[in-house]
C-alpha cells in the first residue's frame, strides 16, 4: 500500500481549523452591549451592578491599565432556536495565547449571582440546554482590564502609577450562539486521535488504525453540512476510541488545577478577583461534569475568597463538602522556600494548615509546590512536624545543567527526615491532557519497571483560570484508551496514597532541591528582602517579650495583632513577592507594608517590655538573641556595664588605618580595602595573600532569559574592582573607618569597625543605586584551604562544595545562606554573617607564590539592576550590614548570626527580668517563646540542635508549670513522640542532629 499517512494528517489539521471547529457554533446573533468604567480601584460587586451603563459595540476600545469596566449584555433568544443548546460568547478582546495574564472578566446575574470567569480559553455562558425561545438574557461582566505586562524588555505597564490611560483592548464579539453538541464531540475525538497518532511511532499499527479510522470519518463528513454529518463522522471514530489501554500502560492522575500566582505580573488586590474568577468557573464545571476534581492550594487565596466574595464561597463550601473541590498543600501561601527562615516557614504550614482544619475539617498530607524555585534542605523536617507527609513539585524540570533523576522519590533532610516526593514527569504544572505532554510524561518517566504512577495538574494557571471543559473531555477520552497513558480524576492525596504504595521503597535525594536557574532570586529586590529579615526578627522579638510580659506581669498578649501580621509577612513569601520576580506594583506596596508592620512591631515590643522593667532609672538591656551575652541571658533583661567607646583606628605609616582591640588586628590601606584581619589568639591571618576584603565588586548582569530571576555564569567573565576611594578617614563616632567610593551613577559607603573585647570586624555599606543590568558583590578573600562550607538554612545548616569537580557542583556558582556561611580548616575557622542577604557565591584559587596553598573566597550579593518586571529595580539606597569573624567555629557563627540580626536593646526600669525559658547548652537554638495559639495562656518554645552533632540539653522554665506536652508546629500532642525527663522546673531531652522540638508547658 502507498504510505498517504502525510497526506490524511494534513487533511486533518486543516478540516478541523477550517470546518468542523467552526461549526460548533452554527448560528449566532448579536448582543446589545454597554460599559460602565470604574473611576480608579474596583468598586463591590452592588456598585457595579446598579451603575447606569452607557450603549457601545463591538469594535470599541476600553481599559485603561489596570482599570475595571463593567459590560451590560443584553438580548432575546430567538423563538426558532426552541430546543437547541444556546450559549453567550463573549470576547473582551481576548489574544488565544497566555491566558491569565490579560484581560479577564467574571459573569453575574442581574441578582449578584456568580455565574463563571471569562478568558481566552473560556469565552462561553451557557443559556440553555435546550431554551424554549424568547428567553430574556442579561448579563454583567465585570471585566478587568490588566494589561499584557509579559516582557520582552522593560515596561512601564507595571505599576498604575506609570501605565498611563490609553485603552488596552478592543471589545471582540458579543452574542448570543447556538451550540452544537455533536460538533463540539467530533472536535474532541479528532484531537485526541489526531494527537495520539502524532505520538505513536511512524510505523506502528495502532496508529494505521487510527489514521484509517480518521479518513473514513472525513469521508462521512459533509464539509457543506458538518452540523448535519457530524453524528456520522463520529460513528466512524467510535472503535479505535474504545480500544482499551494496554495493562503496562502509564497511568497519570489528572488533578484539577489552576496555579494562581499570588502576586507576579499583578498586584496583590488583582489576585483576590483572579482567585473569585477562576472559582466560580469550576464549581460551574463540578456541577456539569460528575468525575472532575479540582484542587486549590494557598489558604490565603482562601481567605481572601471569604472575604471579599462570600457569594463565590459558599459554591466553593458546597463543592468542598462533597469531596470534589479540595484544599491543598496546607500552606499559607506556596512560597519560596530558600530565604524564609526558621520560625516563618514553620507557620506557613501552622497558618495554612489551620486554616483548612477551622473552616473544613480537612487535615492536609501534602505539600503542594509546583513553582517554587528550589527547596532548602531543611524543608523535609518541617513538613513532617507540621503533620504532614508529601511534596509535589514541579519547577525542578527547568533545571539547566543537570536532568533531576527521579520522578517519585524519597527526600531526605538534613536531620535525617524523609518524605516522599513527586516531581510530574507531564513536566508543567499547566497541563492541558494534550497527546504531546501525556507521551511526554510516559517516555521520560524516571520509575519505569518500579512505579507506572504519576499525577499531571491539569488546567491553565499563573493568571488562574482553571481546567476547561475541553480537557474534561479529553480526559474521558483517554481513560482507557489503546496506546496512551490512562487518565482518571484524582485528589492529590488519592495519588500519593497510591503512589506509596506501588513504590514502597523509592530511591533516595539527600540535601537541597536546587534549581539550575533563577539564582538571581536571592538578590533581586533588596529592600523586599530586607523588610522580609527584618518583619522575621521583629516577630520573633514580639513574641518573646509579649509572652514574657503576660507570664511575668500580667501585660495582655496581643494574640490577634501577631497573628495577622505573621499573615501578612507569610503572604509576603510568596514566591515572586520575596524572590523580587514581580512587577514595581507589587514591591512598592511591599515596602510601604514592611514599614507599616515594622511599626507595629516596635509598639508590641516597646508596650511589654516596659511592662516588664517597671518604672525606675536603671539602664536595662533586652536580649532577644538565643544565646547570653556579656552576662545579659538570652531572653532576659539586665543591666551591664558601659563598653566603653569602639576601638580608635590609628593611622598606618604607609597610609590607610590600623584597627585592634588585642583580639583582632585589622589593616585598612590606602585604598579602604582591609589588607589584614589578623586573629592574634590564634596568629593567624585572615586575608588571603595579595589580597583586599571587604571589596566592592561590579559585574554587568544580562542573563539570557529571565532579567530579574537570572544571573547567568558567564557574569563573572568581567569585573570591576571598585578601589578608587573618593573619601577615607575616620568615621563620625571616632571609632571607625569610612570610606566613600563612586562608580558609574552610583555612591557607596562603607564603615569599618571593630567593637572593643570581640572578635569581629563589622562592615556597614550603604549604597545609592542607580545601574542598569549590573550586579554588586562584596568579596572577602580569605587564606583558608576549605572543600566545603556551611550556609545557614531552616533550622540548621548544609554544606556545599567549593570545588566544581562535577556539572552539578558548578551549577550551584551562585546560592543562599541564611545569617551566615562559615568555612573551616581542623581547628580554625571564619564566618561571614549579615543582616539582610541572601545570594552568595564561594570560589577556590590556587597561590601563585611559594606557598601554592588554596585560598577561598566568599562573596556577598548586594544588589542588581534588571529592567523587567520592574524596570527600576533596586535603584535608591540601601543599607546592608556584614561582619567578617576570623576563628570562628560553627558555634561562633550561629551565635554571632544570631546577634547581627537581634541587637540589644535599652531602656530604663526598675528591675532584671529572668527569662521564661534557660537552655544549659549552646548548641541548642530557642527559636520562638511564645503563648498558645488557642488562647490557653500555655507557654509554647520551639528549639533545634543547631551545631549538627547530638545534644542532651536541660531547659528550666522560668514559671511554675503543671503540664508537659511534646507538640506539632500546630501545638498539638505527638503520642508518639520521645518524652522529655522532667525534674521540677527542669526539662531533659534528646535531640539528634539539627532536630526541631515543639514543648508546651500548660499553666496552672
Amino acid at each position: 500500500m502507498h504510505d498517504d499517512r502525510t497526506l490524511v494528517e494534513d487533511r486533518l489539521r486543516r478540516v478541523l481549523a477550517e470546518r468542523v471547529r467552526p461549526a460548533v457554533y452554527p448560528e449566532s446573533i448579536p448582543l446589545q452591549v454597554a460599559v460602565w468604567h470604574a473611576p480608579g480601584e474596583p468598586v463591590p460587586v452592588a456598585e457595579g451592578l446598579a451603575a447606569e451603563p452607557e450603549p457601545v459595540g463591538v469594535g470599541t476600545r476600553w481599559g485603561a491599565p489596570w482599570g475595571t469596566s463593567w459590560f451590560r449584555v443584553t438580548g432575546t433568544v430567538p423563538e426558532a432556536w426552541a430546543g437547541r443548546t444556546v450559549e453567550a460568547l463573549l470576547d473582551l478582546g481576548f489574544e488565544q495565547d497566555l491566558p491569565g495574564f490579560q484581560c479577564e472578566g467574571l459573569v453575574y446575574r442581574p441578582d449578584g449571582t456568580p455565574v463563571k470567569g471569562l478568558n481566552p480559553r473560556n469565552q462561553w455562558v451557557r443559556i440553555g440546554a435546550p431554551v424554549a425561545g424568547g428567553e430574556q438574557v442579561r448579563l454583567h461582566i465585570e471585566a478587568a482590564a490588566n494589561p499584557l505586562v509579559f516582557g520582552p524588555g522593560p515596561t512601564p505597564l507595571g505599576d498604575k502609577d506609570t501605565a498611563g490611560s490609553a485603552p488596552q483592548y478592543t471589545l471582540t464579539r458579543m452574542d448570543l450562539a447556538v451550540f452544537d453538541e455533536a460538533v463540539w464531540q467530533l472536535v474532541l475525538d479528532l484531537e485526541v486521535l489526531g494527537e495520539l497518532m502524532a505520538e505513536l511511532p511512524a510505523d506502528s499499527a495502532r496508529r494505521y488504525d487510527i489514521l484509517r479510522a480518521v479518513e473514513r470519518a472525513l469521508d462521512a463528513l459533509d464539509l457543506q453540512d458538518v452540523n448535519g454529518t457530524a453524528a456520522r463522522a463520529r460513528d466512524r471514530l467510535a472503535a479505535v476510541l474504545s480500544a482499551p489501554a494496554a495493562p503496562s500502560a502509564h497511568r497519570v492522575s489528572a488533578v484539577g488545577h489552576a496555579h494562581i500566582d499570588t502576586a507576579w505580573l499583578w498586584p496583590l488586590r488583582e489576585t483576590v478577583r483572579k482567585v473569585a474568577r477562576t472559582a466560580a468557573s469550576m464549581t460551574a464545571l463540578i456541577e456539569t461534569e460528575p468525575e472532575f476534581v479540582f484542587a486549590m492550594s494557598q489558604a490565603q487565596q482562601w481567605a481572601w475568597l471569604k472575604e471579599h466574595r462570600p457569594e463565590v464561597w459558599d459554591r466553593v463550601r458546597e463543592a468542598v463538602a462533597k469531596g470534589r473541590f479540595v484544599p491543598a498543600g496546607g500552606m499559607w501561601v506556596e512560597s519560596d522556600t530558600n530565604m524564609p527562615g526558621s520560625e516563618a516557614m514553620a507557620r506557613q504550614f501552622v497558618h495554612g494548615k489551620r486554616f483548612f482544619l477551622q473552616e473544613f475539617g480537612i487535615e492536609n498530607e501534602e505539600v503542594w509546590l509546583p513553582d517554587t524555585f528550589g527547596f532548602a534542605a531543611g524543608l523535609p523536617q518541617i513538613i513532617k512536624a507540621a503533620g504532614a507527609e508529601w511534596l509535589l513539585t514541579q519547577k525542578i524540570s527547568w533545571s539547566r545543567t543537570n536532568i533531576f533523576p527521579h520522578h517519585t522519590f524519597h527526600w531526605e533532610g538534613i536531620d535525617g527526615t524523609r518524605i516522599l516526593t513527586h516531581f510530574p514527569p507531564v513536566d508543567t504544572y499547566n497541563c492541558a491532557l494534550h497527546g504531546a505532554e501525556l507521551a511526554h510524561a510516559a517516555r521520560t518517566f524516571r520509575e519505569k519497571g518500579r512505579a507506572r504512577r504519576s499525577l499531571a495538574p491539569t488546567g491553565y494557571g499563573d493568571g488562574g483560570g482553571g481546567t476547561t471543559r475541553e480537557m474534561v473531555g479529553r480526559a474521558a477520552r483517554l481513560r482507557d484508551l489503546e496506546g496512551s497513558p490512562t487518565v482518571v480524576w484524582e485528589t492529590p492525596a488519592a495519588f500519593f496514597a497510591k503512589a506509596a504504595a506501588e513504590y514502597p521503597e523509592p530511591p533516595v535525594w539527600v540535601g537541597e532541591l536546587y534549581l539550575e536557574l533563577h539564582r538571581a532570586t536571592l538578590t533581586s529586590q533588596a529592600a523586599t528582602k530586607r523588610g522580609n529579615r527584618r518583619s522575621e526578627h521583629l516577630l520573633r522579638e514580639a513574641e518573646l517579650w509579649a509572652a514574657t510580659a503576660a507570664v511575668r506581669a500580667g501585660h495582655p498578649y496581643p494574640y490577634e495583632e501577631l497573628d495577622r501580621i505573621w499573615k501578612t509577612v507569610l503572604l509576603h513569601q510568596f514566591h515572586d513577592i520575596l524572590p523580587g520576580s514581580s512587577i514595581a506594583w507589587v514591591h512598592r506596596e511591599a515596602r510601604a507594608t514592611y514599614a507599616r508592620i515594622a511599626g507595629e512591631l516596635e509598639a508590641i515590643i516597646a508596650g511589654a517590655q516596659r511592662a516588664l522593667a517597671g518604672d525606675g532609672n536603671r539602664e536595662l538591656v533586652f536580649n532577644s538573641a538565643p544565646h547570653t551575652h556579656d552576662g545579659v541571658p538570652a531572653g532576659g533583661a539586665g543591666t551591664r556595664p558601659a563598653t566603653g567607646a569602639g576601638t580608635v583606628p590609628e593611622p598606618r605609616a604607609a597610609g590607610g588605618y590600623l584597627i585592634d582591640n588585642g583580639l583582632l588586628h585589622i589593616e585598612i590601606d590606602t585604598r579602604g580595602l582591609v589588607v589584614c584581619a589578623r586573629d592574634l589568639a590564634a596568629d593567624r591571618e585572615t586575608v588571603a595573600p595579595g589580597a583586599a576584603a571587604g571589596l566592592l565588586q561590579l559585574h554587568p548582569d544580562l542573563p539570557n532569559m529571565w532579567d530579574a530571576w537570572d544571573v547567568d555564569s558567564f557574569y563573572r567573565n568581567t569585573v570591576t574592582d571598585l578601589t578608587d576611594a573618593e573619601e577615607i578617614g575616620i568615621g563620625e563616632d571616632g571609632a571607625s573607618v569610612r570610606i566613600v567610593r563612586v562608580f558609574g551613577d552610583s555612591r557607596a559607603t562603607q564603615v569599618f569597625s571593630l567593637p572593643p573585647g570581640e572578635r569581629r570586624l563589622v562592615i556597614d555599606t550603604e549604597v545609592d543605586w542607580h545601574e542598569t543590568e549590573k550586579i554588586l558583590k562584596l568579596a572577602f578573600p580569605l587564606d583558608l584551604h576549605a572543600e566545603r562550607y556551611a550556609s545557614e538554612t531552616q533550622f540548621g545548616h548544609v554544606y556545599r562544595p567549593t570545588h566544581t569537580n562535577t556539572s552539578w557542583e558548578a551549577a550551584k556558582f551562585e546560592a543562599c545562606n541564611h545569617r551566615f556561611v562559615h568555612l573551616e580548616e581542623p581547628g580554625w575557622g571564619v564566618a561571614l554573617v549579615n543582616d539582610s542577604t541572601y545570594g552568595h557565591d564561594v570560589t577556590r584559587t590556587v597561590r601563585t607564590d611559594g606557598d601554592r596553598g588554596t585560598t577561598t573566597t566568599v562573596r556577598a550579593s548586594l544588589l542588581r539592576a534588571p529592567r523587567f518586571p520592574d524596570p527600576a529595580t533596586d535603584q535608591g539606597v540601601h543599607r546592608f550590614r556584614h561582619a567578617l569573624v576570623p576563628g570562628a567555629k560553627i558555634a561562633d557563627a550561629v551565635r554571632e548570626g544570631w546577634r547581627i540580626n537581634l541587637p540589644e536593646r535599652r531602656t530604663t526600669g526598675a528591675r532584671d527580668i529572668a527569662p521564661l525559658v534557660t537552655v544549659d547548652d549552646e548548641a541548642v537554638v530557642v527559636t520562638a517563646v511564645k503563648l498558645a495559639d488557642d488562647g490557653s495562656s500555655d507557654v509554647v518554645i520551639r528549639f533545634h540542635e543547631a551545631h549538627g552533632g547530638r545534644a542532651r540539653p536541660t531547659l528550666t522554665a522560668g514559671f511554675p508549670f503543671s503540664g508537659l506536652t511534646v507538640t506539632d508546629l500546630l501545638e498539638r500532642p505527638l503520642a508518639d513522640a520521645p518524652q522529655p525527663v522532667r525534674e521540677d522546673e527542669r526539662i531533659t531531652v534528646r535531640l539528634r542532629p539539627f532536630e526541631l522540638m515543639t514543648l508546651r508547658l500548660r499553666r496552672p
